[in-house]
C-alpha cells in the first residue's frame, strides 16, 4: 500500500470522510450502501394488485384527441377497476372539453359505465370489443390511437418503468412527455 493513504478499515467511510465534498451524509434516499436490507425498498403513494391482468403497481388511464394527443391523464392503483379508473378520467374532463360527445373505450371497461357517462358528461360512451368471431390478432377500429399514445410515451425513458413515488408525479411526467412531442412536432430539429 502506498504511504500516507491509508483507508482504514471500511473503505467506504475514508472515502466518504476524504471527499471533501460537502455532501450530506449518508440516509436513506441516497442509496447508502450500509443500508439495511428491506429499508426504503418500496415507493411512496398509492399500489396495488390486479389479480386480472397481473400487473402490481399503477395503472395509467388517458383520454386522447382522435389523432392521440393527451387530454386527461389518472394514475391510480392496479387494484382498482378499469371502470372506476374511468370515471377519474372523466371527472377530470367534464366541463374542461365542450366539444367533446363521443369516447370510444376498449372492452374492458363496464357496460355500467356508458348511461353514467351519459348522465355525468353528456358523452356517449362506445365500447369497441373485437368481433365475436375474430381469432388472433386483428387492429380493433379506434383502440389503436390509444395504443399509439401509449407506444410514444413508452418512449421516453422515464416513464419505460415506474420510477415516481407517488400517482401525481407520474402524471406530471406523462403530461411533461406528452408536451415534449408536441413540441418538436411543431418545430423538428
Amino acid at each position: 500500500m502506498a504511504e500516507g493513504r491509508d483507508l482504514g478499515e471500511d473503505a467506504r467511510d475514508a472515502a466518504a470522510a476524504g471527499a471533501g465534498g460537502g455532501g450530506a451524509g449518508p440516509d436513506a434516499q441516497r442509496g447508502d450502501p450500509r443500508q439495511p436490507v428491506g429499508q426504503d425498498d418500496r415507493k411512496g403513494g398509492a399500489r396495488g394488485y390486479d389479480a386480472a391482468k397481473h400487473v402490481n403497481g399503477r395503472k395509467r388511464h388517458i383520454l386522447v384527441d382522435t389523432i392521440g394527443l393527451l387530454l386527461i391523464v389518472v394514475v391510480h392503483a392496479a387494484n382498482i377497476q378499469e371502470s372506476d379508473g374511468a370515471k377519474r378520467v372523466l371527472r377530470k374532463a367534464r366541463g374542461r372539453f365542450p366539444r367533446l360527445r363521443k369516447i370510444w373505450v376498449d372492452q374492458g371497461y363496464k357496460a355500467h359505465l356508458i348511461p353514467w357517462a351519459k348522465r355525468v358528461g353528456g358523452w356517449v360512451l362506445e365500447i369497441v370489443a373485437k368481433p365475436p368471431d375474430q381469432q388472433g390478432f386483428a387492429v380493433l377500429p379506434r383502440r389503436w390511437v390509444v395504443e399509439r399514445t401509449f407506444a410514444w410515451l413508452g418512449r421516453c425513458r422515464r416513464l419505460s418503468k415506474d420510477y415516481e413515488g407517488v400517482p401525481a408525479t407520474s402524471e406530471a411526467w406523462i403530461q411533461v412527455a406528452m408536451i415534449h412531442l408536441m413540441l418538436r412536432r411543431l418545430a423538428p430539429p
